[in-house]
This record gives C-alpha cells, sequence and structure tokens, in this order.
C-alpha cells in the first residue's frame, strides 16, 4: 500500500509518499507561501534528485495538486496514476479528549475537529484545509487523522489535571494534553524492539528535543505523564519558548510594561527560551558556539535546558518507580552529542552509566549507555511519517 502523508501549515503544506510495508519514503517534499505565489520542492530519496517548481498556489487545493502532478509526473514522479495511491494520512495537531487513537475521517469527525479549534488556533485550521483540500482533488480516497495528542490520551487524571477550579476542567476542557505524541509512540516502539523486549514491560522516557522539546514517560507502551500542557508552551525551556514558568510573572510584567495578553504570548512563545537567555540564538549549534568563545550566556542557556530535562528524567522515573530505557530523540537529541552528555551525566545515582564513545553518533539508532549500565540509554531518530503512515494503513485495512 502506498500512502500519501500531509502535514499542512497555514501558507506551507509538507508531503512524504511512503510504503509503510517497507517503510520505503518515494518522494517528499514542501509546497511553500500558500496564497502569496507558491514554490514546491519535490524530492526522490532513491535518486537524491531535487526538482524546485514555482507554481502558483492561491489555496490548498492548488497545492495538493501540485504534489500530485509531480508524484505522477513522466519525467519526475514515482507512481504511474493517483489511483496508486490508497490512502492518505494528516497529521493534526489536537484532538483534545475526543480522540484517543488516530481515525478514519468523516463528517462527524471533522465536526469534532472544528470543535477542537480553540484548543490550537494556530494549527488545527490549517491542519482542516489540507484535508478540506485532499477530499477536493482526491474525492473517494480514504483519509485518516493522525493525532499529537491522542498518544497522552492515557494519562491518568492525576497526570493531567491542573490545581484551578474543577469546572474549568469540566466545562472548558483546561487540562494537560501533551503533544509531540506520534513521535513519543514510535521511539518508544523502536526501544522496545532495541531492546529485545515487549512494550508491554518496559518504563520509558522520551526525550523529544529540538527547537521544540518534551519528555515524556510511558510505561508498559502508555503515556502516563509529559511535560507539555494545555498548550505546546509548557515544559522545558525550548528554542524560543519560556516552558514552566510562575504564572504571576505575567502580572507583573503586564502591569509594568503595559503589555496585553496577546504581546505577553509572544514573548512567552518566540522571544523566550535559550534564545531568550543567551541573547544569541534559538540554534543549539549557534548556543554551543557562543559557549565555546566564552559567551556567559549562552552557557547559561544550554545549562539551564540540560538541567530542566534532567530534572524532569528524575522526577519520571520517580512517577513511574523506575526506569529501563532512556531515549534521546528529533533535532538537537539526535545531533547533539554534548547535550546527551550533560543531562545523562547527572544520573547516575539512577544506574545510568553513558559511554562516551557510543555517544559520538548522529542522527542513526544505537546504544549510547556503557555495557554496563542499569539503565540504557539510546539515539533513537524519530519518524513521524512512517508512524503515520502505518496507522493510516491499518485503520484503513481494516
Amino acid at each position: 500500500m502506498k500512502v500519501l502523508v500531509i502535514n499542512a501549515g497555514s501558507s506551507s503544506l509538507k508531503y512524504q509518499l511512503l510504503d509503510p510495508s517497507t517503510e520505503e519514503v518515494l518522494a517528499q517534499g514542501l509546497c511553500e507561501r500558500i496564497g502569496i505565489d507558491g514554490r514546491l520542492t519535490h524530492k526522490i530519496p532513491a535518486t537524491g534528485a531535487k526538482h524546485v517548481f514555482e507554481i502558483p498556489m492561491p489555496t490548498h487545493a492548488e497545492a495538493i495538486q501540485a504534489v500530485l502532478d509531480a508524484l505522477t509526473s513522466a519525467e519526475h514522479g514515482v507512481i504511474k496514476s493517483m489511483s496508486e495511491i490508497e490512502a492518505v494520512g494528516h497529521r493534526v495537531v489536537h484532538g483534545g479528549e475526543k480522540f484517543a487513537k488516530s481515525v478514519k475521517i468523516d463528517s462527524a469527525v471533522m465536526a469534532a475537529m472544528e470543535e477542537c479549534i480553540p484548543l490550537a488556533p494556530l494549527h488545527n485550521p490549517a491542519n482542516l484545509t489540507g484535508i478540506k483540500a485532499c477530499e477536493k482533488v482526491m474525492p473517494g480516497v480514504p483519509m485518516v487523522a493522525v493525532f499529537d495528542t491522542a498518544f497522552h490520551q492515557t494519562m491518568p487524571a492525576k497526570s493531567y489535571i491542573y490545581a484551578l477550579p474543577y469546572e474549568y476542567y469540566e466545562n472548558d476542557k483546561v487540562r494537560r494534553y501533551g503533544f509531540h505524541g506520534t513521535s513519543h509512540k514510535y521511539v518508544a516502539g523502536r526501544a522496545a524492539a532495541m531492546l529485545g523486549k515487549k512494550i508491554e514491560d518496559l518504563k520509558l522516557i522520551s526525550c523529544h528535543l529540538g527547537n521544540g522539546s518534551s519528555i515524556t514517560a510511558v510505561d508498559g507502551g502508555k503515556s502516563v505523564d509529559t511535560t507539555m500542557g494545555f498548550t505546546p508552551l509548557a515544559g522545558v525551556p525550548m528554542g524560543t519558548r519560556s516552558g514552566d514558568l510562575d504564572a504571576g510573572i505575567l502580572e507583573y510584567l503586564m502591569t509594568k510594561y503595559n503589555m496585553d495578553i496577546k504581546e505577553m504570548l509572544n514573548v512567552l512563545n518566540k522571544k523566550s527560551g535559550v534564545q531568550g537567555i543567551s541573547g544569541v540564538s534559538s540554534d543549539f549549534r549557534d548556543l554551543e558556539e557562543a559557549a565555546n568563545n566564552g559567551n556567559q550566556r549562552a552557557a547559561l542557556a544550554l545549562e539551564a535546558f540540560q538541567y530542566s530535562v534532567r530534572k524532569f528524567v528524575g522526577a519520571y522515573a520517580a512517577a513511574m518507580g523506575g526506569v529501563d530505557a532512556i531515549i534521546f530523540t528529533a533535532g538537537v537529541g539526535e545531533n547533539d552529542a554534548n547535550t546527551r552528555m550533560a543531562i545523562a551525566s547527572g544520573l547516575e545515582f539512577m544506574g545510568v552509566e553513558m559511554d562516551a564513545e557510543a555517544n559520538q553518533v548522529r542522527g542513526k539508532e544505537a546504544v549510547i549507555s556503557a555495557a554496563g549500565s542499569k539503565v540504557k540509554v539510546l539515539l533513537i531518530p524519530t519518524n513521524e511519517e512512517l508512524m503515520i503512515a502505518k496507522d493510516t494503513a491499518e485503520i484503513v485495512g481494516k
């Protein structure tokens, strides 16, 4: 089965055409500047070919059509006709409490996703636009929604409830939802395979570390706690996001600098995190270079990030009553050996022993803890598109 995976943003659309059974990526690419002019970058991994086209894309429907034209092109296509695409998997950011797993899209599902828009006003409308565009251009092709929040719906109430008046949960659904669920689910499954054990028998801590970061406790294959909350703003400091902080700071700064809530949230989402501390960059590579050249604020930003991740790892080990393996994934987790070592080096008390030589690896599956380490430390590149494709194939296959 060939599955087209779509990740639609407000003015962009990422795609991959995969065969979930072989895990082969046949083609992948990006539509940019939708609603402005339109650019398609189309890549064929098997040959390394890359094609860039300037194509008018007034809406997402034209972007989807451009993708299908590229996939079926006699010159640079990978399939003969659209009929070879048997299903489409859509990444959807927020499923609220309505969706605890991936689902085949129908009118009822679309209505339920519309109801979740207030929970993710920046992302869900774009995701829905991508689905509607596909329905217009690919009528009759089965489609599946895969939610970033779904994996975390197994969290118990004690993990997701906030200590606010309970009616805010009952009436307004204010609770911890968590994000990056597709990534955490994928790497947890790969960890079980690497360790040669059933996932039901494992306690795992998944560290998805990138410009957006979240840590998840996975007990027996189920998410039982995660650092991101009602929004992706919570948890550890990130590239430009503050992570957890005292809510009283908002009132203090808004009053002192005469900011409204939109201005304050812009500070918390786009001007904070390691960029805010360092004043240098949100890119960890830039921070390491600056720190190595004596920039103390860049060094402080890295230390604050590493310390926060280490605290959550310790907390989640306590929450689960132990841990069998710690997973590093996503851009920073997969590629930054120094950050991995700095985080893990404070965890010897709970049975973590790193192998400095094994840790010198980027972007490929590896055991990076010492042979005698009681708790294994794994590097596992995430693959959300493959997870979406597999979920889609399984649901459509039924």
